[in-house]
C-alpha cells in the first residue's frame, strides 16, 4: 500500500474508535429530496486498488443516476415497509429480508480505495484505454454529493469481465448489417445494488460482490474476530505497543483459516511455553509470563504451538512443521 495512503488510514482509524452505526433507513428517506439533483462522480478501481477518474459525456452522466441510485433507493425504502432489518456479519448468516452491514475499517482494500478520495484526490488521473487497459479494472466508485448533505457517500459495485468489450473483440449491428466495432472499448454495468458506503458503514447487498471486489470473507472475518476474543481471554500475550493480533492478522489468509479451526485453551500458556524451550522455538515470555508477540513471525510461532503443529520424531530426533494432521481411529475392540 502506498505509504501516503497512511493518514487516511489513520484518520479511519480513529473513526473506528469512535464508531457510531448509522441509520439507512433514515438516510434513505433523506435522500429522497436530493435525487434528482445528486452529483455523480464515477472513478475505475484498479487491480492493485488505485482509483482512475472517468471523463463522461453529459447523455452518460443522466444515465447515473437510475443505474446507481434507483434500484438500491427502492430495496431499502421498500424493505422498510416489509420489515426488512439490518443486521452485522457477526451476529448471523445473510438471508431473505436482511440487509448486512460492517464497518467500513474492518475491510482493508476498501479503506485503501477511499483513501484516494480522502488524501491523493489531485493524484487520481483520467482513465485513458491506451495507458491503463479496461481489463485491468475490477471495479467501479461512484461518490454521490449535494449541496445540502454534510459528506457523500459512496457505492462500488463489481466490472465484470464479462460485460467489458474491447475494439477487436465484437461486431456491431446497424441497419441489419453486421458492422466492425469501432470504439476502444465498452461495458455494460447493471443497475442491482452491491455495496453502499454511509459514513462509516459499509451496507452489503451482495456478498460475494464483496469478496470479489474488495476479497473481504465477512463469514471467515467474523469467526476470525471471535477466535481472537477467545485467544486474549485465554492467553496473556504481549504485543509491541500500537500492534495488536487483528493488525498482526491482516493478509494472512492462511494463518486466519487456521485460527478459525483452533480449539483455544486446549494448550495452556505454561505447557505452551514449556514446549517452546523445548522444541527450541523463539517464543519467550516477559518479565510479567506474558507470551511476547513481537511480529508475525512470533504469532505464526504461538497459533502453531497452542495448535499442535510441531512434532518431535521419536525414531529420529527430526523436528517437523505439521502442516495438516488426520487423528488415528480406534481400532475395533480396543480401550479406550
Amino acid at each position: 500500500m502506498d505509504t501516503e495512503l497512511t493518514p487516511a488510514i489513520d484518520e479511519l482509524q480513529k473513526e473506528a474508535d469512535n464508531y457510531q452505526e448509522t441509520d439507512v433507513f433514515a438516510w434513505a428517506n433523506n435522500l429522497v429530496q436530493y435525487k434528482d439533483e445528486l452529483k455523480l462522480e464515477l472513478f475505475f478501481i484498479s487491480k492493485n486498488y488505485v482509483l482512475y477518474r472517468t471523463a463522461l459525456a453529459e447523455s452518460i452522466k443522466k444515465q447515473l443516476e437510475p443505474l446507481f441510485i434507483d434500484e438500491m433507493l427502492d430495496y431499502v425504502l421498500d424493505g422498510a415497509d416489509k420489515g426488512l432489518i439490518v443486521r452485522g456479519f457477526e451476529e448471523a448468516e445473510a438471508e431473505t429480508g436482511v440487509l448486512q452491514r460492517t464497518q467500513v475499517f474492518k475491510v482493508e482494500k476498501l479503506r485503501e480505495t477511499l483513501g484516494w478520495l480522502k488524501t491523493q484526490e489531485r493524484e487520481i488521473v483520467t482513465f485513458k484505454e491506451e495507458e491503463h487497459d479496461i481489463n485491468h479494472m475490477k471495479g467501479v466508485l461512484v461518490r454521490v454529493s449535494h449541496a445540502e448533505m454534510k459528506k457523500p457517500f459512496y457505492i462500488a459495485k463489481v466490472l465484470p469481465k464479462s460485460q467489458v468489450m474491447k475494439g477487436k473483440q465484437g461486431w456491431m449491428l446497424r441497419s441489419d448489417k453486421f458492422v466492425p466495432f469501432d470504439a476502444e472499448a465498452a461495458l455494460r454495468l447493471g443497475a442491482d445494488p452491491q455495496l453502499l458506503v454511509v459514513d462509516q458503514d459499509l451496507y452489503v447487498f451482495s456478498q460475494t460482490k464483496l469478496k470479489s471486489l474488495f476479497g473481504y470473507d465477512a463469514k471467515e472475518a467474523a469467526i476470525a474476530e471471535s477466535k481472537i476474543r477467545e485467544i486474549e481471554a485465554a492467553y496473556n500475550l504481549s504485543f509491541t505497543e500500537g500492534v495488536g493480533m487483528q493488525a498482526l492478522l491482516k493478509g494472512k489468509k492462511a494463518l486466519i483459516k487456521k485460527l478459525q479451526k483452533l480449539d483455544v485453551g486446549k494448550v495452556t500458556q505454561a505447557k505452551a511455553l514449556e514446549y517452546a524451550e523445548d522444541m527450541d522455538l523463539e517464543l519467550m515470555p516477559d518479565g510479567d509470563g506474558r507470551i511476547i508477540i513481537m511480529d508475525e513471525k512470533d504469532l505464526s510461532t504461538f497459533v502453531n504451538i497452542i495448535n499442535e503443529d510441531y512434532w518431535e520424531s521419536p525414531l529420529t530426533g527430526e523436528r517437523y512443521e505439521i502442516l495438516s494432521k488426520r487423528p488415528l481411529r480406534q481400532r475395533e475392540g480396543e480401550e479406550i
